[in-house]
């Protein structure tokens, strides 16, 4: 006779994939976002769709879908090769989804980001310390 505790330990230490889940718990499951009240807020704004349409929170995702993840600058493209049962460790990500999205998106998103802490207002005086640290940390 096996015990809750048991179970619950054999299903941790072999996490096996379920045929479908629900759509924000495979990202909070994948670590796309750190909570799955985060997941479910990025997919009632919009911002995740799967195979090029709008995806609700609940909707069922399946081995073999394309989902899009709008993360700031950033469209992250995902391929879901399995849905897990429980959130997984970093290490173990890569049983479940592939990144696909090309390194351009995230030089993008860093450009953007260096464009915004070179932008200065003329006249608006010497950068602030945190101003100078973020300087110093792009230029060396």
């Amino acid at each position: 006779m096996t015990t809750r505790a048991a179970v619950f330990v054999f299903q941790f230490l072999n996490p096996e994939p379920a045929a479908a889940g629900r759509l924000d718990k495979w990202l909070w499951a994948v670590r796309i976002f750190k909570t799955r009240a985060l997941a479910t807020d990025a997919c009632r704004a919009g911002s995740v769709t799967i195979n090029d349409l709008a995806a609700k929170p609940a909707r069922d995702v399946r081995p073999g879908e394309t989902v899009f993840v709008r993360q700031g600058l950033v469209l992250r493209t995902l391929q879901v090769v399995g849905v897990p049962r429980t959130r997984v460790g970093a290490k173990l990500v890569a049983q479940f989804c592939t990144d696909l999205t090309p390194p351009e998106e995230f030089a993008k998103a860093k450009v953007e980001k260096v464009q915004q802490i070179l932008a200065r207002e003329k006249g608006s005086g010497r950068p602030t310390k945190r101003d100078r640290r973020l300087l110093d940390g792009l230029f060396g």
